[in-house]
């Protein structure tokens, strides 16, 4: 408590709190801006950090972050473009409630449970950092194993439609993850002698051509009336019917804070792949899965706390070992290094000041998010006055703008444009593009933690079923799977027996 105490004159001091602010409005812009990320927004304030103290750097990358994942439901309701892969799993449902109306309604779900998801992931990560730290630590290749291909079973799941469909989407996706070189041999596969796919397919470009690129080749080819502006929003009107919401889903956005702060807390997982599994519970236990995509509530509650949610826990791998949880906090323990700080158990003895002032932003910025947010949407709304020409453009504009930075490679341009044609045509067949990415960001963790695993095994299968957790998760990917054959085999017997 003393070490608390001490923390809060140091964030809530004037020049703080200003860069506090400013981080956020610049969250949010970036957040709400398709073709940008909450990871580029953060690696643009790297530099302003070399001029400021530990706490307000740290404090400015938590701030603009979380501000960011929450604005990218905007442009993914008013556009069916989600500004952040993190929104991508419920975008959906919040752009159908658009269009049936209920702007406020959708937007004010998913800002609402965003803050709840915070505030509930800063708690365990404040209470349980050491345990959930030491959990994901114990995790080997077999855990790893198994952990993607449970993610890849969520795919088909979440995915609307044809069951089928989706699986040929995921396998489209695994398919373009083994693009490079071999994880074991370093032979080169699927390049076609191009040296630029040698690194891989560029995972950047791939989101964004996806979910922002397709999106706007279908807005030019179709004939669709242009959607219509929403009335002027009040504070109020966001939060009209919000208890309702909260009350009657309070179990899924419980449930859905706790899975984005235990699969936050797994090294190289965060917030994107969060959403996305959170979604696909919710889906699997909801007594109305038909629903969803179609503008429930639902989803969108427990995934939008999920994602917030991840974002606190991914901090308890790199606080208490210096293992970043995601691309943020990478950037986090380069910041903390320049600054002189070692991120590792020595922390907890040598700055419990500096990491207490890092838990007071978190519950800060997750309390600014419900103003600042509403504020952001009331101006996000203006979008849809400018005429559409020159809103696509510019989108356009941002997203290649969005590809080209992450490495300054033209390829990625004409792989953006090559990808989002072939998204496009997926789509236009209802073949979703949820899938093919989740194989894509999931099929290269499958393959090397495969690999590793027969390599260490010396081909022993069951060495895969050895340890406990493996074996949990090995016995729960092989039940998902298992699960459609025996229900379609039961139908058949009852109809058999009528």
């Amino acid at each position: 408590m003393t070490a608390f105490l001490e923390a809060l004159p140091m964030v809530l001091s004037l020049d703080v709190m200003l860069i506090i602010f400013i981080s956020a409005a610049f969250g949010l812009f970036v957040g709400a801006t398709p073709g940008l990320s909450a990871t580029m927004a953060v690696a643009l304030l790297v530099p302003v950090t070399f001029f400021l103290s530990p706490v307000a750097a740290i404090g400015a990358i938590i701030t603009c972050s979380a501000m960011a994942i929450f604005a990218g439901d905007i442009p993914g309701a008013l556009l069916r473009i989600p500004g952040t892969p993190a929104s991508a799993a419920y975008v959906d449902d919040t752009f159908a409630l658009n269009k049936q109306g209920k702007l406020a309604l959708g937007l004010g779900t998913t800002l609402t449970t965003s803050a709840i998801g915070g505030v509930i992931g800063t708690i365990i990560l404040v209470m349980a950092a050491p345990q959930l730290a030491n959990f994901a630590l114990n995790f080997s290749s077999y855990e790893y194993f198994w952990l993607a291909m449970l993610g890849l079973s969520c795919a088909t799941v979440v995915a609307p439609g044809e069951p089928v469909k989706a699986m040929m989407s995921l396998m489209l996706g695994v398919l373009l993850s083994t693009v490079g070189l071999d994880v074991v041999t370093g032979q080169q596969r699927f390049t076609f002698g191009v040296i630029d796919l040698q690194a891989g397919v560029p995972l950047i470009a791939v989101l964004i051509a996806a979910f922002a690129i397709a999106e706007l080749y279908r807005k030019a080819t179709s004939s669709d009336a242009p959607l219509p502006i929403p009335p002027p929003l009040s504070a109020a009107g966001f939060m009209r019917g919000q208890g309702e919401v909260l009350w009657r889903y309070k179990a899924g956005i419980t449930r859905g804070s706790l899975t984005g702060t235990l699969v936050g807390a797994l090294p190289g997982a965060g917030s994107d792949i969060a959403a996305w599994i959170s979604y696909a519970i919710s889906k699997r236990f909801s007594k109305t899965p038909e629903k969803f995509g179609t503008g429930h509530l639902e989803g969108v509650a427990e995934a939008g706390a999920s994602n917030n949610a991840a974002l606190s826990g991914s901090y308890v791998p790199t606080l208490v070992f210096g293992i970043p949880g995601d691309s943020i906090t990478a950037i986090v323990v380069g910041v903390l290094i320049i600054k002189g700080i070692q991120p590792g158990p020595m922390v907890f003895t040598s700055s419990p000041e500096l990491l207490n002032a890092l838990y007071v932003v978190f519950f800060l910025s997750n309390i600014l998010m419900v103003p600042l947010g509403i504020m952001a949407i009331i101006m996000g709304r203006r979008i849809l006055m400018v005429p559409p020409g020159i809103l696509y453009s510019i989108i356009l504009l941002l997203c290649m703008v969005g590809a080209f930075a992450t490495s300054n490679s033209l390829f990625d341009l004409w792989f953006l444009l090559v990808v989002g044609v072939l998204v496009w045509i997926l789509d236009a067949n209802d073949y979703p593009a949820g899938p093919l990415v989740l194989g894509l960001v999931l099929g290269r963790i499958v393959e090397e933690n495969f690999m590793n695993s027969v390599l260490k095994s010396q081909g022993d299968i069951a060495a895969f079923f050895s340890r406990p957790v493996a074996g949990t998760l090995g016995v729960i990917t092989l039940l998902v799977w298992s699960y459609p054959l025996v229900a379609m085999a039961y139908r058949r017997l009852r109809t058999a027996r009528a």
